[in-house]
């Protein structure tokens, strides 16, 4: 067989193979919007590309390509994946390895959704947007978040080097940020104002819903007969534990509704009642994303809570790998998640009641004064007005 020929095969085979391996989730999509027809024009292209290129054809290349292309027409959380790739994906973070406290997305480069208080990449003053243009001198254009994740983690104390671009600057700015092992609490809490509780969520694990029910009894304890709940930047944790913790705050029997290509299901609470009554106000940001944002959606649509701040990420689904013949993968968002009342949240985000825009400054400026923060200003202004229960 010639090379052209394999390449014709290759790359007329793999697509069609996608769809049919991919089945039901895209199944729908293939009668509903003809993409059989845009298969007949990928034939054709591949056969102009035979006839008329005039160099040999590296056919794995072209075909990874296309299907990079084909992942890249969906949502940032769906991606192909090489073989590699596919198995860093399914296997377990080699122990002895850190990374440097960030949660990826793809925006044509790798995007940082979030940077966990306290991390390398906090305190090197990365915040959710920027982009990563090259990690450890390797370009991201064409990276998947996981291979990104693999070149961030390494030894404890080793560094990582990043070319950062943030907004709209015209060049990106190279800095050295230090692999860390993650040692922030999950929760924390404090009085932040006469008769009000601050609760600061960082991250969601299945220890989190006693966490924050801990810690509410606590500044109750001080007093606090209302709370904020800071989710800014809250962008790791499994789904359920958002949907745990929001019934600390609600009765409400439907939390949110898992949607899959065949259905919608709806997530009822568990039997015990909520424990927390008071008034909430909830902050929020890009970087509050997934289970944060569950948990989010699940208080303001049963109008427990109300949000100041900036629209959440938008990223509220879950993802399958599907193995490819001949090795890699497609890793697909096969399930999304809506809020109680079905409005999405994946790709969409939640809009805040109160909308508070946020300065941006420079790359390697100094940080705003902690103790300067409009969003928390605002938050008390709102929660003055709402009364005590």
């Amino acid at each position: 067989m010639t090379d052209r020929t394999r390449f014709v095969l290759l790359m007329v085979t793999a697509p069609i193979l996608a769809y049919t391996l991919v089945g039901g989730l895209l199944g729908r999509v293939v009668a509903r919007e003809g993409t059989y027809q845009h298969l007949r024009v990928f034939e054709d292209v591949v056969s102009l590309v035979n006839t008329n290129y005039v160099e040999e054809v590296e056919a794995e290349r072209v075909m990874q390509g296309a299907l990079w292309g084909l992942a890249e027409g969906l949502d940032p959380q769906s991606m192909y994946l090489t073989e590699d790739e596919a198995r860093e994906y399914e296997s377990a973070s080699v122990p002895d390895e850190v990374g440097i406290g960030v949660t990826l997305t793809r925006q044509y480069y790798v995007q940082i959704v979030a940077a966990r208080d306290g991390s390398p990449a906090d305190e090197a003053g990365l915040v959710p947007g920027d982009f990563l243009r090259s990690i450890a001198d390797n370009p991201t254009r064409t990276m998947s978040t996981i291979r990104a994740n693999q070149l961030l983690r390494g030894a404890p104390g080793s560094t990582v080097r990043l070319s950062v671009i943030r907004g709209n600057a015209a060049e990106p700015m190279d800095i050295e940020v230090e692999r860390s092992a993650d040692r922030s609490a999950n929760v924390t809490s404090r009085i932040v104002a006469p008769g009000v509780g601050y609760i600061r969520i960082a991250e969601f694990d299945e220890t989190t819903p006693d966490a924050i029910a801990s810690a509410a009894e606590a500044v109750g304890g001080q007093g606090a007969t209302k709370l904020v709940v800071d989710l800014r930047g809250t962008a790791s944790g499994a789904f359920d534990t958002g949907i745990a913790s929001a019934a600390l705050f609600t009765d409400a029997e439907t939390l949110v509704i898992r949607e899959t290509s065949e259905a919608q299901q709806a997530l009822a609470r568990g039997a015990a009642p909520a424990s927390i009554a008071v008034p909430v106000v909830l902050l929020t940001n890009p970087g509050t994303a997934g289970a944060a944002e569950l948990f989010a959606a699940a208080l303001v649509d049963t109008e427990r809570a109300e949000t100041v701040g900036l629209r959440t990420a938008g990223r509220a689904a879950e993802q399958t790998l599907v193995d490819l013949p001949g090795g890699g993968g497609l890793l697909l968002s096969s399930t999304r998640y809506l809020a109680p009342s079905g409005a999405p949240i994946h790709r969409v985000g939640v809009e805040p009641a109160v909308a508070v825009p946020t300065p941006m400054t420079e790359l390697g400026e100094p940080r705003p004064n902690p103790d300067e923060d409009p969003v928390l200003d605002r938050a008390l202004e709102h929660l003055t007005a709402m009364p005590t229960v």
